[in-house]
């Protein structure tokens, strides 16, 4: 008879690191929907895009602070380890070669897109927050550069979810619940004695937060100048 496969729990992903994930999950969606709306909830749509900005913001400091596996030296390879994941080679905890790749793509394209949307304008009534330091044409580019954004991003979800859903139907590896709970199954002998994350205390997390708080609050416009007041006119006496 085969000895039955024993397996080893392992923290994988930190809780910080699966906050960032969802609420970015969930800011994203307000920003799809509420640009779509139009209208009053632009203002949800920009608001978004400071939630997205300061969580961008808090994932690429918790990268170099965070815990072993949200690290970007932990699972940022090149080529070459792309290639042996193809192969069938990789093994180990954390994203896998591929996904690092599609990580640092994500977290590059939702960066650009909310970056331009604090300088677009939507031709009516809606104003980016920063939109006062460049003016209606550069705005204009930027505006249109937002929107070419968008259908890569889309398109980056979709695949996003389908390498989910091709984990867990072919290759029978839930990769949505460790992003819950954190933790993960490990039955394979040659890393199921590999140690949970360790780093990212609590100090490290309020120094990530900070961070992101004053990108967001930088990006709101809140340091702006204020507007100068409309001159005076004068109501000729007759």
């Amino acid at each position: 008879m085969t000895a039955p496969v024993s397996s080893t729990r392992i923290q994988v992903w930190d809780l910080p690191l699966r906050l960032f994930h969802w609420l970015l999950a969930a800011a994203v969606a307000v920003a799809f929907i509420s640009a779509k709306v139009g209208g009053n909830a632009m203002v949800w749509h920009g608001r978004a895009g400071l939630a997205v900005i300061g969580l961008i913001v808090f994932r690429i400091i918790w990268g170099f602070i965070g815990s072993t596996h949200a690290r970007f030296a932990n699972f940022v390879r090149g080529p070459s380890a792309i290639r042996a994941y193809l192969r069938g080679e990789w093994n180990g905890l954390g994203h896998n070669p591929l996904g690092a790749l599609s990580v640092l793509v994500l977290i590059t394209l939702f960066a650009l897109e909310a970056t331009t949307g604090l300088f677009a304008n939507d031709d009516i009534s809606y104003q980016g927050y920063l939109y006062a330091l460049v003016g209606a044409d550069l705005s204009s580019r930027l505006t249109g550069i937002h929107k070419l954004f968008e259908p890569a991003m889309i398109g980056l979800v979709a695949l996003h979810l389908a390498a989910i859903a091709y984990y867990l139907r072919v290759k029978k590896h839930n990769l949505a619940i460790p992003m819950v709970t954190g933790w993960k199954e490990v039955s394979d002998p040659t890393i199921a004695t590999a140690d949970s994350a360790r780093g990212g205390g609590l100090v490290a997390f309020v120094v990530a937060l900070l961070i992101g708080i004053a990108a967001a609050y930088a990006a709101s416009g809140a340091l702006l100048p204020p507007p100068a007041p409309a001159a005076a006119v004068e109501t000729p006496n007759f």
